[in-house]
């Protein structure tokens, strides 16, 4: 794996997060993550102002791994870049976006759930790969089952994750991370409730590295 998945895996878990008001949440949630023990963040587009809370995510916690999400086009992709994005995440495998990406040097992490996702992955020379939505899409069961074949393959499973079933996910060894919404959900960043964000992300912390052992 690249240096950022290295360190992604590391970290374990992938807060994904939709912001409405950048410039007022992004560089409080920036610091509030970073002090859980959680210094990474998808940011999706599927909100206005992605690029401009990537860049003010960056510029608050430099050190802080800042990817954007739910990236739909290459244009897309140059904008995430330009505010300092660190790694790209599709919903799906758009091969153009990931030979973009890769043209550019940058990790990217596409939406794959099927055999015929997988297979134009490896032909792609990628390594890690998000599985989207998880629960929805068979969870770990499918996971494992998807391992058999594609034992190449890291994943990050994002959608339906929660403090409830982390701890399942991580103890396999194709989970290279957990994507989840779950401690930065739109009430407590819309209420600004730092501490609470912190205290979840603590508690991810914990799980990742009783999981692992």
């Amino acid at each position: 794996m690249d240096a950022v998945s290295q360190a992604i895996s590391q970290i374990g878990v992938v807060p994904v997060i939709k912001l409405n008001h950048p410039e007022r949440d992004a560089a409080p949630l920036a610091k509030a993550l970073t002090a859980g023990g959680v210094p990474v963040a998808e940011v999706t587009f599927r909100a206005a102002g992605a690029a401009k809370a990537i860049a003010l995510m960056v510029q608050e916690c430099p050190d802080m791994l800042v990817g954007a999400g739910t990236v739909l086009s290459t244009a897309q992709v140059d904008e995430a870049l330009a505010a300092g994005a660190k790694f790209i995440v599709t919903p799906g495998l758009d091969i153009e976006i990931v030979k973009y990406c890769q043209s550019k040097g940058v990790p990217i992490f596409p939406g794959c759930t099927t055999p015929t996702d997988y297979h134009a992955a490896y032909k792609l020379g990628l390594e890690v790969l998000k599985f989207f939505p998880a629960e929805q899409s068979g969870g770990l069961a499918k996971i494992k089952a998807m391992a058999a074949p594609f034992p190449m393959f890291k994943v990050m499973p994002t959608g339906g994750i929660s403090l409830k079933n982390l701890a399942d996910y991580l103890k396999a060894p194709v989970i290279a991370a957990c994507g989840g919404s779950y401690m930065v959900t739109a009430d407590l960043i819309d209420n600004n409730k730092w501490d609470e964000i912190i205290d979840l992300c603590k508690k991810s912390v914990e799980i990742v590295k009783e999981a692992r052992g």
